[in-house]
């Protein structure tokens, strides 16, 4: 598997189209009239903008890794905490789902009037708070901080993709530049998942159970002070305009643009079809393996290891994949060139992780069969996350392009309720359903997720085409 990364992201390098030259064709007026100062000129331009852009970047991607490391060291031994306390572990999940579905629709609100950085800090605050009450054996404490885990949850997946594509646009960087942005945080999430189940492990040896969660704080105060030095955005048309608006109109328009643009609900209910089908898939993965018995037992650690380096050769490949894509004979002849690629690349990632979650579907239908399909439902395993490593950089590309800026908070927010739904529902149908059937139902929502992405590739199809694109600009 470290070989495949190798490779990877040597194809990568040498694959991916230049960020220079998306800058060199950035931009750039008639070359046939310029004059030679003028070239001279535009090119100083065009570096300085790219090392102004490598900055931003990098200041985005540095909290932003740090915060997912921090998430992901709760993740990986929160189970196994709450296990040793004794206390309704169902009960402290669903409750964390249920407080992130209610509040979601009313939080995005609340992110685009007072601000994106400054939500980016609430977060900071409340995750700090939650892993100090883990710290109590006291279920009440603990059903305390999984309601404020579910408000912290809608932060994350919002508030912080909000502010750096509002920011990304009002520095006036190329909007193709932001495509290298999601890549990265991809790649660096798988990333950051491995460096997480390592760190949290040597936590928890010398400091038991609880030090994982101790780290997880360590890392959310040092990404608190990093936060401090953005600079503030907020969800408005024309600047200042956060000033005079209220919660309820700002609450109102998100649900108005979301409900009247087709493309914004398609991409809405892509989301929920696909993250719900690949949280649901977490559930399922480590009992699927185990109940297959294979000789020598599962060594689970290695295998999440190696599923987590697949999102992240997932995330170096997006690149290279969507120029493929963009540049094929099919998309040219559509005379829409880049503008259709990212529905073109997402339509068949989730067409892949279908056909991936359809093998152990097939392959546990039989019980006498199953014990000799373990190569094969592994590699679909390994297969599907890479699919995770790509949609997770067209998916944020999409929702960046269709959805406005002044909006952001609140429809991402949006979002997230079909999405909870869809995981409450599939971890219900992991207890009352064969495991086959749930893998099959999983297949059918990334097959869901691929047909609607596919309408996208035509507007002409949509009562409003492109009124994200057309919104965020006004």
């Amino acid at each position: 598997m470290t070989g495949l990364l190798i490779m990877t992201y040597v194809i990568s390098t040498l694959v991916t189209p230049a960020i220079e030259e998306q800058g060199k064709n950035n931009g750039s007026g008639n070359n046939d009239s310029s004059t030679n100062n003028n070239t001279k000129e535009a090119t100083a331009t065009n570096e300085q903008l790219r090392s102004d852009y490598n900055i931003f970047r990098r200041k985005y991607l540095t909290v932003y890794l740090i915060v997912m490391l921090a998430d992901w060291m709760q993740g990986t031994h929160m189970y196994t905490l709450y296990l040793s306390y004794n206390v309704n572990i169902s009960a402290l999940f669903l409750t964390g789902f249920l407080s992130g579905a209610i509040c979601a629709p009313f939080l995005g609100s609340a992110v685009d009037k007072f601000g994106r950085k400054r939500s980016c800090i609430v977060y900071c605050i409340l995750e700090i708070i939650i892993n100090i009450l883990e710290h109590f054996h006291h279920f009440p404490t603990l059903l305390f901080g999984r309601v404020l885990g579910g408000i912290s949850t809608n932060l994350l997946f919002s508030a912080f993709e909000s502010w750096m594509t509002t920011q990304h646009r009002h520095l006036g960087f190329p909007e193709s530049w932001l495509q290298t942005t999601y890549s990265q945080m991809s790649i660096g999430n798988g990333t950051m998942a491995i460096l997480a189940g390592i760190i949290a492990q040597l936590l928890e040896d010398s400091l038991g159970h609880i030090g994982p969660f101790q780290g997880a704080v360590a890392l959310t105060v040092l990404s608190l002070f990093l936060i401090l030095g953005w600079d503030e955005n907020y969800g408005e048309a024309n600047e200042g305009e956060h000033e005079s608006s209220s919660l309820y109109r700002q609450f109102k328009e998100g649900w108005k643009a979301t409900l009247e643009d087709s493309m914004i609900w398609r991409i809405g209910l892509t989301q929920a079809l696909s993250e719900g089908a690949m949280y649901t898939f977490v559930f399922m993965w480590v009992p699927t393996l185990l109940s297959m018995d294979p000789p020598g037992g599962v060594p689970t650690g290695c295998v999440f290891s190696s599923l987590m380096m697949a999102i992240t050769m997932g995330g170096m490949m997006f690149p290279v994949i969507n120029s493929i894509i963009s540049n094929s004979k099919i998309v040219k002849k559509m005379h829409q060139g880049d503008s259709i690629s990212s529905e073109m690349t997402a339509s068949l990632i989730y067409a892949l992780a279908s056909a991936c979650m359809a093998i152990p579907a097939m392959c546990l239908c039989n019980a006498h069969n199953a014990t000799r399909c373990f190569e094969k439902i592994l590699v679909a395993f390994v297969v599907v996350e890479f699919s995770v490593g790509l949609f997770n950089p067209v998916a944020g590309t999409l929702r960046s392009k269709y959805v406005p800026d002044n909006l952001q908070g609140g429809i991402l927010n949006i979002f997230r309720l079909p999405l909870n739904a869809v995981v409450v529902a599939g971890t219900y149908a992991t207890d009352v359903l064969p495991t086959y059937q749930v893998y099959m139902i999983v297949s059918a929502c990334f097959m869901g997720a691929a047909v609607l992405q596919f309408t996208m590739i035509f507007p002409s199809s949509v009562g409003a085409p492109d009124g994200g694109s057309k919104a965020k600009k006004a």
